[in-house]
């Protein structure tokens, strides 16, 4: 099995599974409710830059990104766009898992 490097922002992580701990790590350090800090959003918008979907992620714009409830009571990033509207993306996504 070979290594798939990532990087996501100024991150570089040998192999897929490194960055997505990371990320992981991310979601875990918020509470489903909480709105994502700046410094943390900026990684963010370089991982949702990588999600296949990217462009429709977006949208209309990022106003931020938040922390909560998905499906079967798990808990995810959502992006919150300018004109209202919020959908929730998968960072396992972003990072092609």
């Amino acid at each position: 099995m070979t290594k798939t490097p990532v990087t996501i922002g100024p991150y570089h992580f040998d192999k897929k599974g490194d960055a997505a701990a990371f990320l992981q790590a991310f979601l875990h350090k918020y509470d489903v409710g909480d709105k994502v800090g700046a410094q943390d959003a900026e990684v963010l918008h370089a991982a949702l830059a990588l999600h296949p979907d990217a462009a429709a992620k977006v949208g209309a714009g990022i106003t931020h990104f938040s922390v909560r409830s998905a499906d079967f009571g798990t808990k995810c990033f959502w992006v919150n766009r300018v004109d209202g509207s919020s959908e929730k993306f998968s960072y396992k996504a972003c990072i092609g898992d």
